[in-house]
């Protein structure tokens, strides 16, 4: 009787969830990662915006700073597509560290070769083509190493996080830039950019990932062995062949694994097409403001908006505080209130589009600052759950996949809206096109909402 009792103890203990190895120590880790992003964000960002200052004040040339943006922005779509595949092949750790330890070494090269008089245009290009495609690597990566070192009830507090970071580096960075560019030197304000680089390195080395198992679904299984199987056939031609076959094979395994989920297809296309219907008019608020404001001053007691410059960085500020503002609210209440995500990224998406529209019938500045600020807010509480999403419900080995085509169709948004929405703001007032990306918005997020219920 006691052996038999025993042995029933024994298989009832057998079918007991394994304890999650990610929820021992997943602070300090967290915390490590987090820190060493601070650092990567903050001087990539300054170095950014001081070539992007420097390219416009020695040249002042349209072609100049288009070619800038060119070579600043899109190689990062274009890279992820591939950065995404690789972050779910090899180890993720290595992946965010080794793009910033290639881009100090070329950054170092450009400070001197700015310090002895031989830098141009074309060098500056190439830097910057270098510096954006290092990013289509690292984001995936690092979106991906997050649910490795994290537990899953904890994902949307973290990424909230992560999107307060990246708020407060859009109004630390400008402001740092702008004061640095006028006291040093661009050669010596590349290295702080080094500098911070082999810190950010420094804290995400002293990671440790903890060791994991995890059963792969079905759904997984299919795709994965589709992508071996063209790999296997391709192993007796040449590496270069076989190499750009088995990427192909990887991108049509992702994409197969992201349509075939409800919520990821939800994610990753309500994603893209709200930046090409509203991130790409929220690119003309400069315009915006310069046409429909010009010449209206807004005294706010503690400061006086009167120039142009005043305008713009109050533009951009109310932006970034409302992210921040949004991203605070999502990383301690939002956690504790919130139940379906997908409802919320809806609900977020269509009052981005409602904002958007408030941009463009705004009645006077204090109303567009405001509804701007709220504009942000919305943004920020969208993004957490976004990444939550994909991070919680793709499976471990295809969560890259699913940040790499994220990235690719919201980096290529923008764009390819602001090819729509510019032309149009020459040929219509421009508070129309405002109107128009906001109103186009609700459809996807309609769209976001009924795949919420799949």
């Amino acid at each position: 009787m006691t052996q038999s009792t025993t042995h029933n103890t024994q298989s009832v203990s057998s079918f007991e969830p394994a304890a999650d190895p990610r929820e021992a120590g997943w602070k300090g880790r967290v915390a490590l990662l987090l820190t060493g992003q601070v650092f990567s964000l903050l001087g990539s960002s300054i170095v950014q915006y001081a070539l992007w200052w420097w390219i416009a004040l020695e040249w002042k040339s349209g072609w100049s700073m288009l070619f800038a943006t060119i070579f600043g922005v899109l190689p990062q779509g274009i890279v992820s597509i591939f950065g995404g595949p690789m972050a779910d092949r090899y180890r993720r750790k290595p992946l965010i560290m080794l793009p910033d330890l290639i881009i100090a070494a070329v950054t170092i090269l450009l400070s001197l070769s700015f310090a002895y008089g031989w830098a141009g245009l074309p060098m500056l290009f190439v830097v910057l083509l270098i510096r954006s495609s290092g990013g289509g690597v690292q984001m995936p990566a690092v979106q991906s190493f997050i649910p490795d070192i994290t537990p899953a009830g904890k994902l949307l507090r973290v990424n909230s996080i992560f999107g307060m970071i990246n708020s407060a580096n859009m109004i630390v960075a400008p402001a740092l830039a702008a004061v640095l560019i006028n006291v040093m030197p661009l050669w010596s304000i590349l290295l702080i950019d080094v500098t911070t680089a082999v810190i950010g390195v420094g804290f995400v080395a002293l990671i440790r990932v903890p060791k994991k198992t995890v059963a792969k679904s079905d759904d997984e299984a299919d795709v994965i062995n589709t992508a071996e199987v063209v790999g296997d056939d391709v192993t007796a031609t040449h590496p270069i062949i076989a190499g750009i076959r088995r990427t192909v094979a990887d991108l049509k395994a992702g994409f197969t694994y992201t349509m075939r989920h409800p919520h990821l297809k939800g994610v990753v296309l309500g994603d893209g097409m709200t930046c090409l219907m509203s991130v790409a008019p929220l690119n003309l608020t400069l315009l915006l403001m310069t046409r429909e404001y010009e010449g209206i001053d807004l005294n706010l007691g503690f400061i006086n908006l009167t120039t142009a410059s005043d305008k713009l960085a109050a533009n951009e500020l109310s932006l970034t505080i409302g992210m921040l503002l949004g991203g605070a609210f999502m990383s301690t209440i939002g956690v504790k209130i919130i139940r379906n995500n997908m409802r919320v990224i809806a609900f977020a998406i269509a009052a981005v589009g409602i904002a958007v529209v408030g941009l463009g019938l705004a009645p006077d500045l204090l109303s567009y600052l405001i509804i701007n600020a709220l504009c942000g807010v919305a943004s920020a509480i969208c993004v957490g759950p976004m990444r939550t999403v994909m991070q919680s419900e793709s499976d471990e080995a295809m969560v890259g996949r699913v940040f790499g085509i994220d990235t690719m169709l919201s980096t290529f948004g923008m764009p390819v809206g602001m090819l729509i929405f510019a032309p149009l703001a020459d040929l219509i007032p421009i508070m129309w096109v405002f109107v128009a990306g906001g109103l186009l918005t609700l459809p996807v997020a309609w769209y976001v909402l009924t795949l919420s219920k799949k």
